[in-house]
């Protein structure tokens, strides 16, 4: 039985209160860790070490903190086999995908930003007689709230760029994936990093996720996950004027129009429909297809998805592995059973799969619905699994309509050869991304996040560092 702990100035230590959660592997149904349960007062311990930390570290060098950031995505990807195997079992994706996908971009992320800081430039604005300068600041103690679905993926994207600024950070990744999150902390101390700049508190959100939001102290918080939990942790940060950035829950549509590349569009689709279990934010759940291509991309759709192999994640040629949770699971089976209230019918998919061996692990086929509204609650709710629908539309117009039909505005993808045509629908879609012939095509430089219930602010590049850093104008009269 694996033991998990919080990392606090440094050191592995248990809760204060001793209390301790099963932390289940997917795959099996089955526990295989025990991870600290944190409370407020585990958050003050974490805050003193991070306060501590923070003036010795705002005031390295920004040489010395790119140097140290670039070791630690050295010593990720020189641990690509033990991390992949980690985020594998904590969360049940293919341990392919976790080679090919989440440990690379964990290591790119701290890359990125350690690069980015020695970049990163102030602006000045002359006049005849005076000039202003604009000094950016670390804040000092920020937050970084982190999901279960890219466990190490996402924790890195929030702490590279804090520590890259000169801020101290404590962070809290989910509850149901907090293995790598640990074994992060040992990179960090072999990396050099300093005690106290990084603190990594693991327990419940009601708990030590309440607590984080409340604290005086906490100048930031950025917070990947559900829309229900963001607007929760604004609900109690936001009177305390803490600064934030919430990146939330997407309902996105996937708008196929009959000029597209035909086999290159069908190819990404069923990629960007059911990577990682459709668990990913991103992943195209609505797809909307032009009418006179309907017939043909329903049929051919539903060949490929049903080709997909759901199975044990540890296997190679496994596309789909488990759901990440238990509760999950049923939600993702509620959802396909309201899309049949509702009048949809399923193509292929919806029942739940038991692999040889893993009967009690968390496994659904990939399920595609059609004939639905497409103002229905299974096209305007977030189900965050292998649940995709199909609806056909008759004109541009008709397309941006049901595109904008759901509170959700994150990102859309947009299939057509006609640049007018990816103008005018790219400029009336209500979404902060727009992937055009293309999905997850990610250029770290550029600004990441959505509009309405999908999220405040924008992560990525210097928008990050803007985000954790504090604008200060100086004027000087000659």
């Amino acid at each position: 039985m694996v033991e998990i702990f919080n990392y606090i100035n440094g050191e592995h230590l248990k809760s204060t209160s001793n209390e301790s959660m099963d932390v289940i592997n997917p795959s099996t149904g089955e526990v295989y860790a025990q991870v600290a349960n944190s409370n407020s007062t585990d958050v003050d311990n974490a805050y003193a070490a991070a306060n501590a930390a923070f003036e010795g570290w705002s005031n390295t060098s920004i040489t010395e903190r790119s140097r140290i950031l670039i070791r630690i995505a050295d010593l990720i990807e020189s641990q690509l086999d033990t991390l992949a195997m980690a985020e594998s079992v904590d969360n049940g994706k293919p341990l392919w995908l976790a080679k090919k996908v989440d440990i690379p971009r964990a290591s790119s992320n701290f890359r990125f930003f350690g690069n980015a800081i020695t970049q990163f430039a102030s602006e000045s604005h002359s006049n005849p007689n005076s000039i202003n300068y604009t000094v950016r600041s670390p804040l000092g103690v920020v937050a970084c709230i982190s999901p279960w679905n890219l466990p190490l993926y996402l924790f890195t994207w929030k702490i590279a760029p804090a520590l890259a600024a000169g801020n101290t950070v404590i962070a809290k990744p989910s509850e149901v994936t907090p293995m790598t999150a640990y074994l992060l902390t040992k990179i960090c101390d072999e990396a050099g990093l300093p005690k106290g700049v990084l603190n990594v508190i693991h327990g419940q959100g009601h708990r030590s996720g309440d607590a984080i939001s409340n604290h005086k102290g906490i100048k930031a918080i950025s917070f990947t996950g559900s829309t229900k939990v963001g607007a929760h942790i604004a609900s109690i940060a936001a009177p305390k004027f803490k600064k934030l950035s919430l990146e939330l829950g997407g309902k996105n549509p996937n708008i196929i129009f009959a000029d597209c590349d035909y086999d290159k569009m069908l190819k990404v689709t069923v990629n960007s429909s059911f990577a990682n279990q459709g668990q990913i934010c991103l992943c195209g759940s609505r797809i909307l297809v032009e009418r006179k291509l309907y017939d043909k991309f329903r049929s051919d759709f539903v060949v490929k998805v049903k080709h997909l192999k759901v199975g044990n994640p540890l296997a190679e040629d496994t596309k789909v592995g488990a759901l990440v949770s238990k509760a999950h699971f049923e939600k993702v089976q509620s959802y396909i059973e309201l899309a049949k209230e509702e009048g949809g019918k399923i193509l292929c998919g919806g029942n739940v799969v038991k692999p040889e061996g893993l009967e009690n692990g968390y496994y659904i086929e990939p399920t595609v619905i059609v004939d639905l509204p497409y103002n229905c609650r299974t096209n305007t709710e977030e189900i965050f699994g292998p649940v995709v629908t199909i609806t056909p539309f008759d004109t541009e117009e008709e397309a941006i309509q049901m595109a904008n039909c759901t509170d959700y505005g994150l990102s859309c993808t947009l299939w057509t050869t006609d640049l007018n045509k990816t103008q005018r629908v790219s400029k009336n879609v209500d979404v902060g991304i727009v992937w055009v012939n293309t999905w997850l095509n990610r250029d770290l430089r550029t600004p990441f996040g959505g509009v309405k219930n999908s999220g405040v602010g924008r992560e990525g590049g210097f928008e990050a560092l803007k985000f954790f850093t504090e604008p200060k104008n100086i004027c000087i009269e000659f």
